[in-house]
């Protein structure tokens, strides 16, 4: 083999973007260092000739993985200790037996909810149904911003722990526009240079106009977002405004945010992440549901009234405002735009430690085809394994847990393979 597979075996997890391939052939045989098998065709994931090698994956969003391919060329070609890289963090053990195909692994992501708090910083917060405040005191002030830690520290930890993606959501109102929030912009710049797995952000991807008069572009911000460091911008309140649009129009017409930033930089890089809560009926067929196109599903706890079913009506301005369209059709539509990945969220889920809402993933992967994140609820590692082993969803996310050090990535991953899930190590 390859001295730049040292260390690397046939198991090892790597980070593809798209389905752009190379079939093998007896004609590239000679120069085809790996090969991987996806949706029934084994295609060239790698090449090498000489000197040369080329990746069809990314080895620095790979992980320990992606390090160790990337230390090895640098080491044989500039000597010993040429490879300034980080530590490779350890990984999770990975379930027993092995596979003859490719398995893709189910991916554990740490989320930062990222906002300034009464002093100005910029610091690492977790809501309680989207409330980060503390509890009012006696006298009724408000209370401070929950203060979990530092952005960037706690994003290498989770690194470090063995993180699949960090996502970075930045939950702080803007008063003078995206492009004006440097501190963020510092914030993905200082990740991204000791952080190598995918990097998301997000909070006010969308047109707007600055102090002076000047318009930007969603585009523009996405792609002052990109330059800083991030592989990926979840875009949340502008999306529903797109969707509505949509759907009482029937048009696509290229100006909204989800449509913009996909023409440019692809469908991968578009991630919508969606707040409903739940209305609770009486019924499965409850009739005003139907007649609006709302899917209906059991209720993970029945509410006051004893009422069992619910359907989840999406919001905006972090669940402060309620909108006609629920969370089904909003993904429908959002895929129908060009949205690439969807973050399921539930207000009343989060910061509860109860588990995913897993009736809401269900009927979202039923009606759409891309790639679903599970978020919100999650307190144990047994919530992603349940997600994994009861849905098809191929991502889960947690924040408070594991800011608190109530669980280790490596312990979820942990629980993850002994059942059986595909991992990352």
């Amino acid at each position: 083999g390859s001295y730049v597979l040292d260390g690397v075996d046939g198991s090892s997890k790597v980070y593809f973007v798209h389905s752009f391939r190379v079939l093998q052939t007896p004609a590239n045989a000679d120069w085809t260092l790996t090969t991987t098998s996806y949706g029934g065709s084994e295609y060239v994931s790698s090449v090498q000739k000489g000197n040369v090698v080329a990746a069809q994956f990314h080895p620095e969003k790979s992980g320990a993985t992606g390090l160790r391919v990337l230390g090895n060329f640098l080491g044989k070609h500039l000597g010993p200790g040429a490879a300034s890289l980080p530590a490779v963090p350890a990984g999770a053990p990975t379930p027993a037996g092995g596979a003859s195909v490719t398995l893709l692994a189910k991916r554990v992501i740490a989320a930062l909810d990222v906002r300034s708090n009464d002093a100005g910083d910029l610091v690492v917060t977790k809501g309680d149904q989207y409330d980060v405040r503390e509890a009012a005191d006696g006298d009724g002030d408000k209370g401070a911003v929950r203060n979990l830690g530092k952005p960037v520290t706690l994003a290498q930890r989770y690194f470090e722990e063995g993180a699949d993606e960090i996502v970075f959501l930045n939950i702080t109102s803007f008063r003078q526009g995206v492009l004006d929030d440097a501190p963020m912009l510092k914030v993905l710049e200082k990740a991204s240079e000791n952080i190598f797995v995918p990097l998301t952000v997000g909070g006010g991807i969308r047109d707007y106009t600055d102090a002076a008069g000047r318009t930007w572009s969603a585009l523009e911000v996405a792609a002052r977002y990109f330059r800083a460091g991030a592989d990926k911008v979840s875009i949340g309140s502008d999306a529903v405004d797109a969707a509505e649009k949509f759907r009482e129009s029937g048009q696509k017409t290229g100006e909204t945010s989800i449509e913009q930033i996909f023409h440019v930089y692809g469908r991968q890089a578009v991630v919508v992440s969606i707040d409903p809560q739940r209305v609770y009926v009486e019924k499965p067929d409850d009739a005003a549901a139907a007649a609006a196109g709302y899917t209906v599903v059991k209720a993970p706890v029945p509410n006051a009234d004893g009422k069992q079913y619910c359907w989840y009506q999406a919001t905006v301005k972090g669940g402060r405002e309620a909108r006609d369209i629920d969370a089904v059709q909003l993904a429908q539509a959002c895929e129908e735009l060009g949205a690439g990945e969807l973050m399921i969220n539930c207000i009343n889920a989060d910061g509860q430690g109860s588990g995913f809402e897993l009736g809401l993933i269900q009927a979202v992967m039923d009606a759409v085809t891309i790639p679903v994140i599970a978020s919100s609820g999650a307190g144990a590692p047994e919530h992603f394994t349940t997600a994994f082993n009861a849905t098809p969803v191929q991502a889960a996310l947690a924040a408070g847990m594991f800011h608190r050090k109530e669980v280790t990535i490596a312990e979820v991953k942990g629980h993850m393979a002994a059942a059986g899930v595909p991992v990352r190590g």
